[in-house]
């Protein structure tokens, strides 16, 4: 069921939020073990999924439809909240999380060229004889 890019920004907000909120609180938890270590990473890479969609709706709900998420400075000010998210729990977290987030990075890319490409039909092709004018 698709939303609106306001309730879509909305929702991707609040849940960053939360994610954020609950990496911090449960600080203790993701340090105790590797496992719960590159969990934290994991958290941090989806933290940097909404966090980009939710910017990426607040931009195309102020500048219109036509507007596009850009590697600079939208991804980059992603990617840069949520390693330093990720890195106040564990510095593995961090390097976890930037590997998981150029993951999904790739995934989200490669999503949105299939969907939102305009296929181009192909140009004729012209043979190398000519036709020659019977008068």
């Amino acid at each position: 069921m698709a939303v609106t890019t306001g309730t879509s920004f909305l929702l991707s907000g609040i849940c960053s939020v939360l994610i954020f909120s609950g990496m911090q609180m449960f600080k203790p938890w993701f340090s105790s073990s590797q496992l719960h270590t590159l969990l934290g990473g994991y958290l941090g890479s989806l933290l940097f999924t909404l966090f980009l969609t939710s910017m990426g709706n607040l931009e195309t709900y102020l500048f219109g439809k036509s507007y596009q998420v850009k590697l600079f400075p939208e991804v980059l000010i992603s990617l840069l909240i949520s390693l330093f998210a990720s890195a106040t729990i564990h510095r593995v977290c961090g390097s976890s999380c930037f590997l998981m987030s150029l993951c999904a990075l790739y995934y989200i890319n490669k999503y949105s060229q299939r969907v939102y490409t305009v296929q181009v039909p192909p140009a004729p092709v012209q043979t190398g004889k000519k036709k020659k004018n019977v008068s």
